[in-house]
């Protein structure tokens, strides 16, 4: 991506006046004119400050969305209800938006689920007891269902009409996601878990905002072929469902109950925010520097290595809460959660144009939206068994998870 976050585009030469004394060309200094300046953005730059905004807000609430619904009265197992009910709706929903975004463009729908979802959230942490939390978590999970799909999808399209560096692109992301966390942190640390959510809704409704200035691939828009499933009909997809489900679905158990086990072991908030950030300032780096790891890998060893390094990081995991193993492990998310996320989209980007938000979506909600909210409802209940030994079972997950990055050469 362009290092520059924007292209300014400099003054014109003003013109000479016309016998009426008008000006021609006023997009710089006219003889009666003002100075006007335009600002505008390129399709990465653009992608790039999408990305940043949704992913702040997850940065913000996904390690402390936990700590606020246990302080809204859930025990452990209903707060492993509500997490994976949202999983659940997620994955009930975006096949719709798909077809909606395929059919009707992406940006529509784009903008609304982003819209609903900030509108949402803070009820999180106004509301108490368990039936309203979990009404509120439906409610908030059909509005962010398609953000990060169908931004992808956007992505994917803009790429094949004007080629850009999405690892590059997708990093700022991964650095919003950083400094959201660690900000949360420390406002968590002086405020309460609450103000992570509040600031995790003005990052949504920024990013319904820049999602209605995306730009409109160039030519017609591909015909959206076939039914919802289309997707299914191509073995590579196939192929690809189970890597991400058993890969992904691994880090529920993270996701849901790696705060409250490191808070349980006497971590602070503002530790636990380093520590999620640790984790992304690594993905971040594989994204930034990465390609030719990615060029030389592929698909099938991009996932084969992810499901390796979620073997080692779940182990570790769940082993130790002492701060230097953790950080170590936490390096891992780099390739446990970002190469799998690139072979993803490697694998993606292979299929026909007329699939794009269709077949995003559905390895969003089949391939990890299905698996993380089944692994997320089994987490409760084997986190009130286990404890932080519940993490060897996604150790396990992960080394099937082997096998299924394998089956990608085929």
């Amino acid at each position: 991506m362009n290092n520059r976050l924007l292209d300014v585009i400099g003054l014109m030469r003003p013109k000479r006046a016309d016998c009426n004394g008008r000006g021609r060309g006023l997009d710089g200094i006219a003889g009666i004119g003002a100075k006007r300046a335009i600002v505008t953005m390129t399709p990465p730059t653009r992608f790039a400050l999408l990305f940043a905004v949704q992913f702040a807000s997850l940065g913000a609430a996904m390690p402390f969305i936990p700590a606020v619904l246990s302080a809204g009265g859930l025990s452990a197992t209903q707060l492993s209800i509500v997490l994976a009910l949202g999983s659940v709706t997620r994955l009930l929903t975006s096949p719709a938006s798909a077809r909606l975004a395929d059919g009707w463009g992406l940006r529509a729908v784009l903008v609304s689920g982003a819209a609903l979802a900030a509108l949402t959230l803070p009820a999180m942490a106004l509301l108490q007891g368990f039936a309203m939390l979990l009404l509120v978590q439906l409610v908030h999970s059909v509005g962010v269902a398609p953000v990060v799909p169908l931004s992808d999808a956007a992505a994917i399209a803009e790429m094949r009409a004007r080629p850009f560096d999405y690892g590059r692109v997708r990093a700022w992301g991964s650095i919003a996601f950083i400094v959201a966390a660690v900000a949360a942190g420390q406002l968590v640390s002086l405020t309460g878990p609450a103000a992570a959510l509040w600031l995790a809704a003005c990052c949504l409704g920024a990013t319904a905002l820049v999602a209605a200035g995306l730009p409109e691939p160039p030519g017609p828009r591909p015909r959206a072929t076939g039914g919802m499933w289309e997707p299914l009909r191509h073995p590579g997809f196939r192929r690809l469902l189970p890597a991400s489900a058993l890969i992904q679905g691994s880090h529920a158990m993270y996701y849901g109950f790696a705060t409250l086990h490191w808070q349980a072991a006497g971590l602070s908030a503002g530790m636990i925010g380093l520590l999620w950030a640790w984790g992304v300032v690594m993905e971040v780096a594989l994204f930034l520097w990465g390609r030719r790891l990615v060029e030389r890998l592929g698909a099938p060893g991009l996932a084969t290595l992810a499901a390796l390094a979620g073997v080692l990081r779940w182990l570790v995991t769940g082993a130790t809460s002492e701060l230097v193993p953790l950080f170590l492990a936490q390096t891992l998310h780099a390739l446990s959660f970002g190469a799998m996320h690139l072979a993803a989209i490697r694998a993606l980007a292979a299929l026909p144009s007329g699939l794009g938000a269709r077949a995003q979506t559905l390895h969003s909600s089949l391939g990890v939206g299905l698996a993380s909210g089944a692994v997320m409802l089994a987490s409760g209940p084997l986190y009130a068994a286990f404890g932080g030994h519940a993490f060897w079972v996604m150790a396990g997950l992960c080394g099937l998870g082997v096998v299924a990055g394998l089956r990608l050469r085929g």
